[in-house]
């Protein structure tokens, strides 16, 4: 997706987050319109939210600490990683359709991320325009990409606790 696009979706989304909960000075603020309605999920996009937050933070100093940084990207990575396992083992469990779509959409996204963390292991800094850059995606991510499953994954996971008659 072009960075316009992502962040056209997340200009929509603060428009929308400013008027449903009031205006906040916080980088990314989590809002209710970023929830799916699937409470695994929705806690672990949080943590994300809250992992962009801790970055922005810290780059925002006047001198940001390489170790502090380092240690926020690795978590990010590794804290997506695991996220995109979980929700791709749901995918499979479930057999949603678009599955190979998504993955590729986390495959992309996981190999951008590790380019900056090995950048920045490399001696290179995380600038303002890769934080923009985090914030547009998951946004979109969330809005569209994940949105797109939520009916399917909730009617498959109300119809596997139905008991079946034999």
């Amino acid at each position: 997706m072009h960075p316009v696009t992502l962040c056209a979706a997340h200009a929509r989304l603060h428009l929308y987050s400013a008027y449903q909960e009031g205006t906040s000075m916080t980088f990314m603020p989590w809002s209710s319109a970023l929830m799916l309605g699937i409470p695994t999920i929705d806690a672990q996009h949080q943590v994300l939210v809250e992992l962009i937050n801790t970055l922005h933070s810290e780059l925002s100093n006047p001198i940001p600490e390489r170790t502090v940084v380092a240690e926020v990207l690795e978590g990010l990575v590794d804290y997506t990683h695991n996220h995109f396992i979980e929700e791709e083992v749901m995918f499979q469990r479930f057999g949603y359709p678009q599955t190979d779509a998504h993955t590729a959409e986390h495959s992309r996204f996981t190999a951008q991320a590790m380019d900056w963390l090995m950048r920045f292991e490399e001696g290179q800094d995380v600038d303002m325009e890769a934080l923009a850059f985090l914030k547009c995606w998951l946004v979109h991510h969330i809005l569209e990409e994940d949105r797109a499953y939520v009916p399917f994954l909730k009617a498959a996971i109300e119809e596997s606790k139905t008991p079946t008659t034999a």
